[in-house]
Parts: structure tokens; C-alpha cells; sequence
């Protein structure tokens, strides 16, 4: 799947949006991709997956034996790379304020796990979900996302396989453009602002 490819299924189900974003990063920006909606289709969520899997080396994929990603965004995406693999799919959740498994879910200790993300921003999330599987036993050895917002310059500290990379520019609260800085920011993703 080829990146306008990718890009068209987030604008045909009407998931790459515009305005005054407050992204989980704790940044702004004007654009913002809501991947529920790109997920809500089965069908969808399935060829994206099945793509995403694709761009990784067959070497890693044979690596595999778990898929874990964060609740809630990594969710659909988690369970569709599951699935492509033919792995069990978990995620890691936020009842405290920091990640952990929960749920009857457990890691063989060494099991080689691969970390699915929705969209990647600055990593922050990304990294507090590796260092709990990493607490919980598991071997992080790659992390798959939709979405690499970070225009390629995210440091996961494990190989990182995008499905598409996006360079939408994002501000810190102090450099907002005037455009951005008139209207009300919009925070529609799932995590409080650090």
C-alpha cells in the first residue's frame, strides 16, 4: 500500500481532519488523524494491518510471538496486526496513570513481543508502553504504527515500522501561529495533557 493509498483511506472515512488541535503530546496542531475512524471498518482495519505487516522484514515478523499495544487507540490496530501475524493480541492499560497489563494478560518472560501503536507523535507514549512490557517480562524487538507523525524523527530505542509518515507541524503552547493561537484548541484524543 503506497502512502497516498494509505492517505485516502483516512480521507474517505473522513478521518484526517482540520482546525485547533491539543494533541497527547501536549502540543497543538492543525491537523489531526482520529484512526478510530479509519478503524471503524473491519474490512479497512484488516487491510491496513495486513499492509503494515508487510512493510516489516520477514525475519521480524517470524520473531513475533506476542502483539501488545496501548488502550485505547492501539486497540483495533493491535488486535487487526494480531491477527495479519497470527498472534495473540494484548494491550496495556492506564488504571494508575502508568501502563500495565491487566486483565488475566501475561508475557512468557523473553517472549519476543511487537509494539502496536496507532499514531506516533513524539514517542512519549510509545516508550512508557515498551518499558512495561519490558517490567512485565517481554523483549520489545519492533514497533509497528499507522500513522509516524514524528516526519521520521522519533527514537523508540527498537526498530520502528511505519505504515505512512506525516510531517504535519506541531507547536509547543508558547509558539503557536496566530491562526492556530484565535481559536479554541479541540483535544480529541484519549490522554490528559502531561
Amino acid at each position: 500500500m503506497q502512502d497516498e493509498e494509505v492517505l485516502a483511506e483516512f480521507r474517505s472515512s473522513q478521518a484526517l481532519l482540520e482546525g485547533h488541535f491539543l494533541l497527547s503530546s501536549g502540543r497543538h496542531s492543525a491537523h489531526y488523524l482520529q484512526c478510530a475512524r479509519v478503524l471503524m471498518d473491519p474490512m479497512r482495519a484488516s487491510r491496513l494491518a495486513a499492509a503494515l505487516a508487510a512493510k516489516m522484514p520477514r525475519e521480524l515478523r517470524q520473531q513475533i510471538g506476542k502483539v501488545i499495544a496501548p488502550a485505547m487507540g492501539g486497540v483495533i490496530i493491535g488486535h487487526e496486526m494480531g491477527r495479519a501475524l497470527g498472534v495473540e493480541a494484548m494491550f496495556v492499560e492506564r488504571p494508575e496513570g502508568t501502563f500495565e497489563l491487566r486483565r488475566g494478560f501475561s508475557i512468557e518472560p523473553g517472549e519476543k513481543v511487537l509494539m502496536v501503536e496507532d499514531v506516533v507523535t513524539t514517542g512519549l507514549s510509545s516508550r512508557e508502553a515498551i518499558k512495561a512490557i519490558e517490567d512485565a517480562g517481554g523483549e520489545v524487538i519492533a514497533e509497528a504504527a499507522l500513522v509516524d507523525r514524528s516526519a521520521g524523527s522519533v527514537d523508540l530505542g527498537v526498530p520502528f515500522y511505519p505504515l505512512v509518515t506525516l510531517s504535519f507541524p506541531t507547536y509547543a503552547d508558547d509558539e503557536l501561529p496566530p491562526e492556530l493561537a484565535a481559536t479554541p484548541a479541540v483535544k480529541p484524543g484519549s490522554r490528559a495533557k502531561p
